[in-house]
């Protein structure tokens, strides 16, 4: 049974909890419904609630139907409630900010032509489930390239072929640059350009620093291909990191709803920060890499044309405007960022009895070869 402890809760004070067993999503469908009639003030119907497979190590989703009446009209839509990840479970990052993400979409959705879900609410006290949540309309009818297994290994991307492949590339790289349109994006959203300070890429290395001691170095393991992959950033550092714009944060397909091979929505904005533009673009070409390497480890042929970094390149600069510079920078910014968070979900694996410390440290990194092959000169 998978819970959530409220992290504010007070000392001496019981925690309120939320389980997710079949018997306990009947609870919450009771807590949903009171909570929203209190919200739209009359009376409203919440339908089952369900929780998709897979959910939990940075998010909880809950989807669920509801009507009510708003300005006298009555509303149906089909909702998604996201929770922080259960505080139990050993996170994997060391914070879970609703509002930062709330008003990062708001932000995109008002000032943007990206598609992103619409918000209806959020709610930041943990009064009715036990924590903060937000609630938007769930996007129905469209597909999502899965991560496990990753659809270089299979599925309707793998069926599609080239032409296909990279209209999915394009559309994906195209979202991307409408992320950065964002105008002024410090005065839109002040927390983000308080943490950004006045060296947006080296306020974001320092993250990763904090990252890396609290993930792993706070237990005692140092990771050597991971500190070396922080001095191989210092030794490489760009003299000019461009302009700062808005930074999607985890910007890859798997967080696009496809209607087709076009995006409908954009999702998942928990990484989001403001930075250049190429730290978004990096991530994007480095975390296909990553799972094109996992495919040819195993011997499948994996789509190895998509995401090129040349390719990802020009069609952002067509889409943007903007000429993409120091790419080798953030690829190994983005190989750095990748590793601590594999390095953190290997460290939980261990710590919940389903893995074993591996041989070398560098080995907490799944793909240390990669790494290593960067570091060393090679492509990603």
């Amino acid at each position: 049974m998978a819970e959530l402890n409220d992290p504010e809760a007070e000392p001496g004070r019981e925690a309120t909890k939320i389980t997710t067993t079949v018997t306990d999503l009947v609870d919450l469908r009771r807590r949903l419904t009171g909570w929203l009639a209190a919200k739209t003030g009359g009376p409203v119907e919440v339908g089952e609630v369900t929780r998709p497979d897979g959910n939990g190590l940075s998010s909880i989703s809950l989807l669920f139907d509801a009507a009510w009446r708003e300005d006298g009209h009555a509303v149906r839509a089909g909702l998604v409630a996201r929770l922080p990840p259960d505080a139990t479970s050993y996170p994997v990052f060391p914070r879970y900010d609703l509002r930062r993400q709330y008003d990062v979409i708001s932000a995109v959705a008002a000032h943007t032509d990206v598609p992103v879900p619409r918000l209806r609410w959020i709610e930041e006290s943990p009064d009715a489930l036990g924590v903060p949540f937000i609630v938007m309309d769930r996007i129905d009818g469209g597909r999502v390239p899965v991560d496990n297994p990753p659809y270089v290994f299979g599925g309707w991307i793998m069926d599609a072929g080239p032409a296909r492949q990279r209209e999915l590339q394009d559309g994906a790289i195209r979202a991307l640059a409408g992320v950065h349109t964002l105008s002024n994006p410090g005065e839109h959203l002040p927390n983000l350009a308080a943490e950004a300070g006045d060296d947006p890429l080296r306020a974001l290395v320092e993250e990763q620093r904090y990252y890396y001691e609290w993930a792993l170095a706070g237990d005692g393991i140092r990771i050597p291909i991971i500190e070396e992959a922080f001095g191989w950033l210092e030794a490489h550092w760009p003299d000019e990191p461009g302009e700062t714009v808005l930074c999607w944060g985890d910007a890859r397909p798997g967080n696009i709803i496809y209607d087709g091979f076009r995006p409908i929505a954009v999702l998942d904005w928990e990484m989001c920060a403001l930075g250049p533009r190429e730290v978004d673009l990096g991530w994007m070409i480095f975390l296909h890499r990553f799972f094109q390497d996992i495919a040819e480890m195993f011997e499948a042929p994996g789509i190895p044309g998509m995401f090129r970094p040349d390719d990802a390149a020009a069609t952002y600069a067509e889409a943007s405007g903007h000429s993409v510079t120091n790419l080798d920078f953030y690829l190994m910014f983005a190989a750095l960022r990748h590793a601590i968070v594999m390095a953190r979900i290997k460290r939980r694996s261990i710590h919940f009895g389903e893995d074993t410390v591996p041989p070398t440290p560098d080995e907490y990194v799944l793909f240390h070869r990669q790494l290593r092959r960067m570091l060393d000169g090679g492509a990603p």
